[in-house]
């Protein structure tokens, strides 16, 4: 059981890293950057902790479930994807709103500024879509197998 909360530990981890790598080279913020340093550590911490367990008990690693391990964590990492997705319409919804970003033409319709869609903001959407589908299919198609056969 500790090995599996090693590895969730791991994967979670690593994804916030990635997240918090592709923000920074986005605004290059001192916070960020300490961010960047502290899910480094955690990453080399979560990986010699599993190296020194994995190697102090082989039998574990031979006794793990390959199929659930890869079901949880492509879970995990497809619900940081869709949390990703549901931030960037948050913050392009919210722009929307605000006067700054549209004016209102001579007909009386409104027209959006360019910058109501921020490069990064689009990037990060754009870029994640085909890894959320294929790791949200994944995720998915093992569900239905469980739910209809009772194995994963």
């Amino acid at each position: 059981m500790l090995i599996y909360i090693f590895l969730f530990s791991l994967v979670a981890s690593f994804s916030i890293h990635i997240i918090i790598v592709i923000f920074y080279i986005s605004s290059r913020s001192k916070r960020l950057f300490n961010w960047f340093i502290t899910t480094s550590i955690t990453n080399m911490a979560f990986a010699i902790a599993l190296s020194i367990y994995a190697l102090s008990r082989p039998e574990l690693i031979r006794g793990l479930n390959l199929k659930f391990i890869l079901w949880v964590l492509s879970g995990f990492v497809m619900v940081i994807l869709l949390f990703v997705k549901i931030n960037v319409l948050r913050s392009v919804y919210n722009r929307r709103n605000d006067p700054s970003c549209f004016h209102y033409n001579y007909f009386g319709k409104k027209v959006y500024e360019s910058g109501i869609i921020k490069k990064h903001e689009f990037l990060s959407f754009l870029a994640s879509f085909p890894f959320f589908l294929i790791i949200g299919a994944y995720f998915v198609a093992r569900l239905i197998n469980m739910v209809l056969y009772g194995h994963i």
